[in-house]
């Protein structure tokens, strides 16, 4: 397809990092991070860098709860992100920019305000992210030219079931669990504080530790029993090192290869293994053993592991009065109308950084399967990079030959006024 005749920019806002790039690139130019921090060392919150300390570092974020909050601060760091890709705004030139479902009036004149007389662009896109995600899937040819399809995306501020059909995402049928990537750092955090050591202040370590060593349990009742066992016989047992700031200034697991013991584990009530490391360590006495060395930069995780994603499936066990995953699919297609519910749960799409977790679409599925008439066929996609697969969706949409047409100009943005411009996009 011919690409467009202005230079259009894709960015995809998201809550923890952005992407952004011009249309038509398979992959986006930067994926930069989507706040502010204020280093110990420094007085005054900066753009973070490779080395920047990021030990105990405040935070400053445009986005809360998935929506913008801050203008000004976004504007900064979109600023930063367009000089990282060598793009100057200007009335020749057009953006793709992904709006969340829901986006209140206020925030959604904000967001025009900043892209048009801020950053002086001369027509704009505005799409939900399911929509673009589902537009990504669709190219690869792996749902056999069927045009619907949910969108489960579980990222930095929610989890989401979105229907999508036609490419257009229908709104009465969305489905949210309030809990997201940022949640479930949170949580690690508090569980690690309370049982080892205080990480309150230290949320990108622990996003880390989250990302490298969190996976989802296929049997929790049995990896529960199994999490009690003393020692190295403990087959979720890891280790991680805490950075020092002298020999290392960042966090790394220990053996990396003790802490994919927990792959081994089959459907029976016991772990075994031949490995002579996984017997207990008896060198220390029990009561020794239990005690916390405050002296060591490290600390143990256990149940942890696997009982932080835990809670995008069972909301309830943090107090939370809301649906699992699984039934919130269920709701999700529920809504839609009868005729559409095989092709939906026939075409189960993933993205999202959440879905990252090693098993996370098996529990999906052995969850959501006794939901579901025996009648309708479930399948379930993980996308490859789910981090990428909005933006990617947006660049191939900003590449078409129409894309100028569905963009809003300056132009009627000024005579029309910001709720007729929101209206083009979102009813």
């Amino acid at each position: 397809m011919p690409a467009p005749t202005t230079a259009t920019v894709v960015l995809d806002n998201g809550g923890a990092v952005i992407k952004v790039g011009r249309a038509g690139d398979l992959d986006p130019t930067a994926v930069l991070p989507n706040y502010l921090i204020r280093p110990l060392s420094s007085k005054k919150f900066v753009v973070p860098s490779p080395s920047t300390d990021l030990t105990s570092a405040a935070f400053r974020r445009p986005i809360d709860r998935g929506y913008l909050i801050n203008p000004d601060l976004q504007r900064d760091i979109w600023s930063h992100a367009f000089a990282y890709l060598s793009f100057t705004p200007s009335a020749a030139s057009s953006l793709l920019l992904t709006v969340p479902l829901f986006t209140l009036p206020s925030i959604y004149n904000s967001t025009l305000e900043l892209v048009f007389e801020d950053f002086g662009f001369g027509s704009a896109c505005f799409k939900d992210p399911p929509s673009l995600a589902w537009l990504h899937e669709r190219s690869k040819g792996r749902n056999n030219g069927i045009a619907a399809g949910v969108v489960v995306e579980s990222g930095f501020s929610w989890t989401q079931a979105a229907p999508v059909v036609d490419g257009v995402t229908l709104n009465y049928g969305v489905r949210r669990v309030d809990l997201g990537g940022k949640a479930l750092t949170n949580y690690l955090k508090e569980m690690v504080s309370y049982r080892k050591i205080n990480v309150m202040d230290e949320t990108l370590l622990m996003d880390e530790v989250k990302e490298k060593l969190c996976f989802v349990s296929l049997n929790v009742q049995r990896d529960l029993q199994l999490a009690r066992k003393p020692g190295r016989s403990n087959p979720f047992r890891c280790t991680y090192v805490l950075p020092d700031g002298v020999t290392h200034t960042k966090g790394f697991v220990k053996d990396p290869v003790d802490a994919e013991r927990y792959v081994k584990i089959t459907d029976n009530s016991t772990f075994t293994s031949t490995d002579p490391k996984c017997e207990v360590d008896d060198s220390d006495p029990p009561e020794d053993r239990k005690r916390i060395d405050l002296t060591k930069n490290e600390f143990d995780l256990t149940n942890e592991r696997f009982l932080v994603p835990e809670m995008i499936f069972r909301p309830a066990d943090l107090g939370m009065n809301q649906a699992g995953l699984a039934e919130c699919i269920v709701r999700s297609i529920d809504a839609c109308h009868p005729h559409l519910h095989p092709l939906l749960y026939g075409n189960i799409v993933l993205t999202g950084g959440s879905t990252l977790f090693p098993r996370f679409k098996e529990r999906l599925e052995m969850e959501l399967r006794p939901l579901v008439p025996d009648h309708y066929r479930v399948k379930i996609v993980a996308q490859q990079d789910p981090i990428l697969s909005v933006w990617r969706g947006g660049s191939q949409l900003a590449s078409r030959h129409d894309f100028e047409a569905m963009c809003v100009t300056k132009s009627e943005y000024e005579e029309l006024g910001s709720t007729r411009c929101r209206r083009r996009f979102f009813n």
